[in-house]
Order: C-alpha cells, then structure tokens, then sequence
C-alpha cells in the first residue's frame, strides 16, 4: 500500500481532477483520490492539489496517464486565465473563445479546460454553427454564394463569416449574417469594422495574431468576442508532479 501527494510545481490554473480520478479508477477501484481544490482554482508552486492511495502497483500504473491529462489540461487552463486577465484590463465586455484547434478525441477536455480558465467555449464541431471562412468562399464562388447555400441547407444554425477587409466587412453585413470573423486586421482597420458592426447590430469576433501583448489592445477595439487557437494547441504543460509520502 502507498500514499501519494500531487504537487504543483509552478504558479498555475488546476484543471483535469476529475479526469485523473477516473484514470486510477480504471487502473484499479480500491485506489483513492481526493482532491484538495477544484478546476478553476489558481494555486502557487508547492501546492498539494490532491493526494492518492490504495495498492501501490495500481498507483505506479496510473501515475503517468494522470499526470499527463492534469499536466496538459492545467496548462490550457493557466494560458487562458492570462489571457482573461489581459482582457479584463480593457475594461471591455469581451468574450474569449477557444477554437476547434484541439488534440484528435480531447476535444471536449481541452475546451473544459479553457472553461476552467474562464474562457468561453466556440463550437464543438461543424453542426452547432456555420463558419464560412476564406477557402470555403473560395471553392463556393464568393461570401453571397456560400452564405445562401448555408441558409439553405442549416436554416436554423447561426451563420459567422470570415472577413479580411472593410469591403468584406460590408458584404457579409448586407447579408444580415449572425457574426462577423474579423481575420488578421490592424487595430486601426478593426476599429473601424467594429463600428459598422455594431451599427448593423452584428456581433463582431476579432482572431489571427492574438497573444498576450495585443490582446488588451484588441479588446479596447469594442469587439465582442476574441478566439485564440493558442489556448488549445500551444499551451505549455503546468509542472506538475506525484510525490510518494
């Protein structure tokens, strides 16, 4: 029989509790994990944020797999809190957004994590909204085209179109689309994208760049919503370890 301490070993965001849990469940049922915090919860280095006991072969199993999942999610976590944190200092009502830019089959955990983070999660998959974006405006034969064929086939999902410039900002508001991508643009041309927006009552979602020197400054533009894919598929791994006590 063994006792285990997991201990964070760098100033971050906890996310994934219940999902190590589960790995030494699987490993073996008399093993038991207990949490001392939970998702969300920000912690210091030398935080003890749960402990483990039971059979020790069936600790030794587990440990790594668990490790891996707090590791990873705790990072996508810690990434989007200070992203957050940047944001709330604009001063701004603004949504930060994950993407669909995830690990094949964590999907779901990873966007848990940005939630845990205090993000706020974007589409699961293509069947929950429409976004039309450069290529499919491409093989359709113009933002017109691929937005009435969308309608057409999806009449009741919310329909986001991709835009690079003010003369695509203005086509996809005559169309009367639900939100518009504002794609790469400078925060002069965002600015000024956001005002049409907004006088169409069109939500606007800024993405492309984004990190955390010129997220405050996007935020300040008055969109309402900013996506980063670096919240899922460039988050650095919280350092975390399992101690044997």
């Amino acid at each position: 029989m063994a006792k285990g301490e997991f201990l964070v070993k760098a100033t971050g965001v906890v996310a994934g509790l219940d999902v190590a849990k589960e790995v030494f469940r699987q490993v073996d049922r008399r093993i038991k994990f207990s949490a001392n915090v939970k998702d969300g919860a920000k912690v210091n280095k030398g935080k003890v944020i749960a402990t483990v006991s039971g059979p020790a072969r069936g600790i030794l199993t587990g440990e790594r797999v668990a490790l891996n999942f707090l590791q990873k999610l705790s990072g996508i976590a810690t990434l989007t809190r200070n992203f957050k944190i940047q944001i709330l200092k604009s001063k701004n009502r603004v949504h930060l957004l994950d993407t669909r830019k995830t690990t094949p089959g964590l999907r779901e955990l990873e966007k848990m994590a940005v939630k845990a983070g205090g993000g706020t999660n974007h589409r699961m998959g293509l069947w929950d909204a429409v976004l039309i974006k450069d290529n499919h405006i491409k093989i359709v034969g113009g933002v017109r085209k691929a937005v009435v064929a969308a309608r057409l086939a999806l009449p009741q999902t919310p329909i986001e179109v991709e835009a690079k410039t003010i003369a695509q900002v203005k086509q996809a508001i005559s169309l009367r689309v639900d939100r518009i991508l504002l794609d790469n643009m400078s925060l002069k041309t965002l600015r000024q994208a956001v005002k049409l927006c907004q006088k169409a009552k069109i939500k606007t979602e800024a993405s492309g760049g984004v990190n955390l020197n010129n997220v405050k400054a996007i935020a300040k533009t008055g969109v309402d919503f900013i996506s980063v894919g670096a919240l899922t598929h460039s988050a650095p791994a919280l350092d975390i370890s399992l101690k044997l006590i």
